[in-house]
């Protein structure tokens, strides 16, 4: 520690001063406050701060005052929490800066964090600049090594390439390339539904069962082929994205990459099954599993999710309200439960002359519960007694409380997820009228 007045140490931490004695500053559980007891001179101090009074013996930090004060409660008490009113991702760009992980958050704190930074695509790194002394002592005044010219150019055309099909308003390829993807996926839609009408199976000349198998020739008719294009595409598609993706293993784990493998996969499968069994009588039994898996062509339409704000916003919400959705289900199958049990006992269990055989069993009454709590009401099953009649109307009116008590918790996230996801398409849309512009 450089010679100053007094034993006392003074920490102004953007306006706000703390005092400290010499001693305390050695094991203090911030990293970049301990490292000034290490200090042997007025530059390594420096180092560590932003700037030193020696008369005082005062240290300045341009740091979030508020955000140190929730800091040194976690110093004092061991519960570190979030600034309330601050952004989660500022306070933890402060915490990186005094030596602290996400590890010390508590618990619901980190969870908040975590989906903070997984909405936003914001990772941070111990190497990255300004991370604010998450790298070691040595390292801090260490300037960066900077990339060849060839390197950067490289790593700019990977990133540019990267938001051109990550982001579709992030620039005019962006929107031409997810233009043409739209139309593809109507396409294929297009033509999975035609293929399904009688007129066009006649047409082609093809009965129902030869339909449903890929054979050598249904390769070469204009269904056959349509489809061949548009599996072209959405395989180049996605063999591009991953390559220019930053993260492999975060690419095969997002949702939407792993539906757009689910709806590529199937036609090379059926293709690889048709050339190994043939038109082989015995090996027949495949074309239900062939059908099966043309029919998965229909999770083609989800690929629309990454080109409208609406079904993102849908995903993004039932992604944070899963915790309802299961809340929702355990209401659903508790009342479920409870009202099928009562209702085969009163329409069925109990022998008083006129037994209603719809309510037989149990399950057979899970179907009228289910269907009388969520209101539809198709009329195929109905009670016929008095108890039975007003056990459904119970069951009607408590249907309708319990459906609505987590939805007003999914209605708020599902704005939130919407007016997030409509910002950043607006971000991107200024930098391309930016670049337009230019």
């Amino acid at each position: 520690m450089p010679p100053g007045r007094g034993r006392s140490v003074v920490l102004n931490v953007g306006g706000t001063r703390y005092s400290f004695s010499r001693e305390v500053l050695k094991d203090f559980p911030l990293r970049r406050v301990s490292r000034l007891h290490g200090c042997l001179s007025e530059q390594d101090v420096l180092e560590v701060c932003d700037d030193y009074d020696r008369e005082r013996n005062e240290f300045f930090f341009d740091r979030h005052s508020e955000a140190f004060g929730f800091i040194l409660l976690y110093v004092r008490h061991g519960h570190l929490r979030f600034a309330p009113h601050m952004c989660e991702l500022s306070f933890y760009n402060e915490m990186i800066y005094w030596g602290l992980e996400c590890s010390h958050l508590d618990y619901c704190c980190q969870r908040r964090l975590d989906d903070r930074m997984s909405d936003t695509y914001t990772f941070y790194s111990a190497d990255e600049p300004g991370d604010g002394g998450a790298r070691p002592a040595d390292e801090d005044t260490r300037p960066p090594a900077e990339p060849p010219p060839a390197a950067q150019e490289g790593r700019k055309w990977l990133e540019r390439m990267r938001r051109t099909f990550e982001e579709p308003t992030s620039s005019v390829a962006a929107q031409i390339l997810a233009t043409v993807s739209i139309l593809f996926v109507i396409v294929s839609m297009v033509v999975l539904c035609a293929s399904t009408l009688p007129e066009w199976r006649a047409a082609e000349n093809r009965s129902f069962e030869e339909q449903s198998r890929y054979t050598a020739d249904s390769v070469r008719e204009p269904s056959g082929i349509i489809e061949a294009i548009c599996i072209g595409w959405f395989t180049a598609e996605c063999i591009v994205r991953f390559i220019v993706s930053k993260n492999k293993c975060e690419f095969v784990k997002r949702p939407l990459n792993i539906i757009d493998l689910l709806a590529i996969t199937p036609y090379y499968i059926s293709v690889l099954m048709t050339v190994f069994t043939g038109e082989n009588s015995q090996l027949q039994r495949a074309g239900v599993t062939l059908r099966v898996l043309r029919m998965m062509r229909i999770f083609w339409v989800i690929k629309l999710a990454r080109h409208f704000i609406g079904l993102q916003t849908l995903g993004l919400t039932l992604k944070r309200c899963y915790r309802e959705m299961v809340m929702l289900l355990v209401f659903i199958c508790v009342a479920m439960a409870i009202f099928s049990a009562l209702s085969q006992l009163l329409e069925n269990g109990l022998d008083l002359g006129t037994k209603n055989k719809d309510f037989a069993s149990i399950p057979a009454a899970c179907w009228w519960v289910i269907i009388s709590m969520t209101t539809v009401g198709y009329g195929d099953m109905c009670p016929i007694s008095i108890p039975g009649r007003i056990l459904g109307g119970i069951c009607v009116v408590s249907g309708i409380v319990l459906l609505a008590l987590p939805i007003t918790f999914i209605y708020h996230s599902f704005v939130q997820c919407y007016h997030e996801l409509k910002f950043r398409s607006a971000r991107y849309s200024r930098s391309l009228s930016a670049e337009f512009l230019n």
